[in-house]
């Protein structure tokens, strides 16, 4: 096999005819400027080959239903493994998908626990075990030879009744004693039991030693107690009693479990989904705080958001009629009306009133009868019962999501939650951090046949808990959403699902796997892609940071510049070799001639502070925090100390929900002080801009409405009376009808990619002849 990547010409996007030997099994980094060409070379050069290469090995009849890559513009890539690219973007965005669903460790966990989970019952809890008459007998000879033992059949336990009928048949069928009552009494005398109160009968089978040679009479016991009992047998020995069971039911209580089986574990499938949630966990709900988010306002003054308030509008006639019926003034601060009134206005009386309303409508007063239920009934019954998208989605902007009352956010039925494994059932493991459900299965007791049952489970639920502690991600727990994830902590879950696959002879490509990792935990990550490599893979990564470059078998520093000025190999080979190159920005950094600079003075921290008090979220304990305003400042900590939750999810979100009146439920605190002293909060975050193919730099950035205005207010556009909308291509009037502003055609090739090409009328220029005309 060719030991080296070998590409040649390599043209897309800003590359000037790359020519490149990468060795395989090796870890290489690409480095360079932002914009230079790192991810082009990787992902749309090598990773796209490769793609299409795998793509091409499929039939022309598989080829149509999947998704084609386009050809790099590269003229020869020899040597090139399998390619599995690992890139930052967000991880699944379904509500149900979580960290153990898409390691997998999940599906590991519910075939462990159907095959040796121990059912509990749902009124005492004591356990509930299902024993095969092998397993009975075997229970009875480990009293040891000699022992003295009673078999009795329970066939009636805590029940009334006189139970005549059966005591005559039991005589008939040759018993002769039974115990009622723990009180031995002879089926031959008549026997009178109380028909109100509860009764335990067991008909007595068998006294006799243990002993090898009563094995045959022993099983023929146990097997008689279980056609009379319906599945139970009862041993007495010395003075201490046990009840056996043959399925799974609680001889106590009367309950049965059914089959314990994976599917019950899973709160994807209707067996084991919480019917209340469907197994979402949590339940959207009109949230009283959102429909009146500002109190001081009176209902006149719109107060009720959901209810476009307008004195002669529907709802302002409405509401003056049910201010005179409650008794209050529609003009009175809603944190001034009394709360019992409130709770009337929002959720309605217990027997809804009928209220007399004066609607004014052409001139006419209509007087009418409504019964009124309540702002928070009526949005709930709107929402149910509307088939308008629009009118549901406006509603969902009152509602917030709470744990589902019923399973309380575990997601499962009760009956899932009573079957247990070393006193844990399956949502407490993975509510645990990945760190401590890994103590947790390594401490693990198990008895031998459990042990035989579970050995391979359980090694691959520990070998991918490890593997998800290495790449740094110990703090998260299983349960937790996949859509919570930042970029980098998707990255990494799956850069540890691919660890635990196993694969060799695979070419892995990384974009910046160290980015929102601590230093503390990036050695870990460095030893987890040697791993990768050393299992006979090589990985290629996008990377800046200076320990992942000194660890790396050789760098690829793309450059100079970027953008036109980029796209050039400057240096290749180990770290000195770079250093040695001066064109090598990288270079100059890694030497030190090059260095961030820092402020000689900086900024005073004025006393205008915003204060968050008693921030509890997730593992926030009780914090109190003063950002100071009008400065840089940084937030720092090891992963998952709870930066993220502090200011994306309790700030940002408090901020934004004061100042902007966003519908986000900002996460637990007490109170926000100092919001006068700012006006509006934007978050930058990771996801991507670009919502459509016709977004771009300029009309994301609103600098195209400018230069449309500019073009509308020329000597030509106004003779004609083109209007702003006319320089626009996402609309009719000034854009080509022929690509439709795209300036491309594509042309669908069914197995083989797309093809685009050039518009035949505007030769991509996106706009007709007559707007073109005017400049």
């Amino acid at each position: 096999m060719e030991n080296n990547i070998r590409i040649r010409g390599a043209r897309e996007h800003n590359l000037k005819n790359v020519n490149l030997v990468l060795p395989r099994n090796k870890l290489i980094v690409f480095t360079g400027l932002s914009g230079s060409g790192k991810s082009t070379l990787a992902f749309d050069t090598i990773y796209a080959e490769g793609q299409h290469r795998y793509l091409e090995s499929l039939s022309s009849y598989a080829r149509q239903f999947l998704g084609q890559m386009e050809k790099p513009d590269v003229e020869l890539i020899e040597g090139l493994s399998p390619a599995i690219s690992i890139d930052q973007k967000a991880a699944s965005h379904n509500p149900r998908s979580t960290v153990g669903t898409v390691t997998e460790i999940y599906d590991y966990l519910r075939v462990l626990y159907a095959r040796i989970g121990i059912p509990h019952c749902p009124i005492g809890g004591e356990e509930i075990k299902k024993l095969s008459v092998e397993q009975m007998v075997e229970k009875v000879l480990d009293f040891g030879e000699g022992e003295k033992v009673q078999i009795l059949s329970p066939v009636v336990r805590g029940r009334k009744g006189e139970y005549h009928q059966l005591l005559k048949d039991l005589h008939k069928q040759g018993y002769t004693q039974v115990r009622i009552n723990d009180k031995i009494q002879d089926l031959s005398k008549s026997i009178s039991l109380a028909r109100y109160k509860n009764h335990n009968i067991e008909v007595l089978l068998d006294k006799l030693e243990v002993k090898s040679e009563n094995i045959a009479r022993i099983t023929d016991d146990i097997e008689q107690s279980l056609k009379l009992a319906d599945g139970l047998v009862l041993i007495i020995h010395k003075k201490s009693e046990f009840i056996l069971n043959q399925k799974l039911s609680c001889p106590d209580h009367d309950v049965s479990f059914s089959e314990i089986e994976p599917r019950i574990f899973s709160f994807n499938s209707p067996f084991g989904a919480c019917e209340t949630c469907d197994g979402l966990g949590t339940k959207k709900e009109i949230d009283p705080n959102l429909v009146i988010p500002d109190r001081k306002l009176s209902i006149s003054q719109g107060a009720i958001m959901p209810l476009n308030y307008k004195g002669n509008n529907y709802y302002g006639m409405v509401f003056r009629s049910v201010a005179d019926k409650y008794g209050f003034s529609e003009h009175t601060p809603v944190n001034q009306l009394p709360e019992n009134l409130l709770n009337e206005i929002l959720f309605g009386r217990e027997v809804p009133e009928y209220i007399r309303v004066r609607h004014f409508m052409h001139g006419r007063v209509h007087i009418y009868h409504l019964k009124f239920q309540g702002i928070i009934p009526w949005l709930e019954r709107r929402y149910r019962e509307s088939e308008s998208e629009n009118i549901r989605a406006d509603i969902e902007r009152y509602m917030s999501q709470s744990p589902c009352p019923t399973c309380e956010g575990r997601r499962l039925k009760k009956e899932s939650l009573l079957i247990t494994i070393g006193s844990k059932n399956i949502t407490k493991v993975t509510q645990m951090s990945v760190r401590k459900s890994l103590e947790f299965f390594e401490n693990l007791k198990l008895s031998k046949r459990e042990l035989l049952i579970a050995e391979r489970i359980l090694k691959e639920i520990k070998a991918r808990l490890k593997f998800l502690v290495d790449v740094g991600l110990d703090y998260l727990t299983l349960d937790r959403p996949a859509y919570t994830l930042a970029g980098g902590e998707a990255q990494r879950i799956r850069l540890a699902s691919q660890i635990g696959s196993g694969l060799v002879g695979v070419l892995y490509i990384l974009d910046e796997p160290s980015i929102g990792l601590h230093a503390r935990d990036d050695s870990r990550l460095l030893d987890t892609l040697e791993r990768l490599r050393d299992l006979g893979n090589t990985v290629l990564v996008i990377e800046h940071d200076e320990a992942t470059m000194r660890r790396a078998d050789m760098i690829v520093d793309i450059g100079p510049g970027a953008g036109i000025g980029g796209g050039e190999i400057v240096a290749q080979g180990t770290i000195d070799d770079i250093i040695k190159e001066p064109r090598s920005i990288t270079g100059q950094y890694l030497l030190g001639q090059k260095k961030i600079p820092l402020p000689d003075q900086r900024r005073k921290i004025r006393d205008k502070y915003i204060t968050i008090v008693g921030a509890n979220e997730h593992n926030l304990k009780n914090l109190t925090v003063h950002f100071p305003l009008g400065v840089f400042t940084c937030i720092t900590g090891v992963s998952g100390s709870g930066k993220s939750t502090l200011v994306n999810d309790i700030l940002h979100k408090a901020l934004a929900r004061k100042l902007q009146k966003a519908m986000e439920r900002p996460g637990k605190f007490a109170r926000i002080e100092g919001t006068e002293f700012l006006d509006k909060t934007i978050i930058i975050d990771q996801s991507p801009i670009g919502r459509t193919p016709r977004s771009n730099p300029a009309t994301y950035t609103n600098v195209f409405s400018t230069i449309r205005e500019l073009y509308s207010k020329t000597k030509e556009a106004k003779i004609r009376g083109y209007l702003p909308g006319r320089f626009s291509f996402n609309v009719n009037g000034g854009r080509c009808d022929n690509c439709q502003g795209d300036g491309i055609i594509k042309i669908e090739m069914h197995f083989l990619p797309d093809v685009y090409i050039p518009c035949d009328v505007c030769s991509g220029k996106r706009f007709n002849r007559e707007t073109l005309e005017v400049k």
